[in-house]
């Protein structure tokens, strides 16, 4: 995927200005595709010359005006296209795991503060989904009944939220195994 279907979804969701698109970003596209605020500049601007972008400029007091960016024509045939493209299913490349794997001919112990982190970083992530789909779908302020695109927003969510968890698990297994082995294991092979 690249990074303009990701922007079209999301100014499709609601227009907004490059630095509000940004802010999404971080908020919840940014969960499943991440893009530096400059990223996120140079291809509105991309896009904007391509035709796929309508900007409006918006007048604000005591600040420059701001550009709102809307999806045009153009971009939505472009979306439209590329959603009825097959794409691969996604490979797992996973340096953690490659490193697990490599304990073997090292101390595995000496890859659990390594694993405590990433596992701390998904229990984050996991916190910040959960607390997003809270505010946005499931708690008192949440709308209801859910509108199609609220409720694609939410399956996306619950899929982040199973991933996260599951990783989680999946973590904890490995940090039993690696204090298993480091207890267990003999001297690492060197040479």
């Amino acid at each position: 995927m690249a990074l303009e279907h990701a922007i079209l979804v999301s100014l499709l969701e609601k227009p907004g200005s490059g630095y509000e698109l940004a802010r999404r970003f971080e908020r919840s596209i940014g969960y499943f595709w991440t893009a530096t605020h400059q990223q996120i500049y140079r291809v509105l601007g991309r896009m904007e010359s391509d035709g796929m972008l309508a900007v409006r400029t918006v007048p604000q007091q005591g600040r420059p005006d701001k550009k709102e960016y809307s999806v045009a024509a153009p971009g939505r045939a472009a979306l439209a296209r590329w959603l009825h493209e097959p794409i691969e299913p996604e490979s797992l490349r996973h340096d953690l795991a490659v490193k697990i794997r490599g304990a073997a001919f090292e101390d595995p112990a000496s890859l659990i503060g390594e694993v405590e982190r990433h596992q701390q970083a998904h229990r984050d992530r996991l916190a910040r989904y959960l607390a997003g789909e809270l505010r946005d779908f499931t708690g008192p302020g949440a709308p209801a009944p859910l509108d199609a695109g609220q409720e694609l927003q939410h399956v996306v969510l619950r899929g982040g939220i199973a991933q996260e968890r599951m990783t989680i698990a999946w973590l904890d297994d490995v940090l039993a195994t690696l204090h298993r082995l480091g207890r267990t294991a003999p001297p690492p092979v060197n040479g």
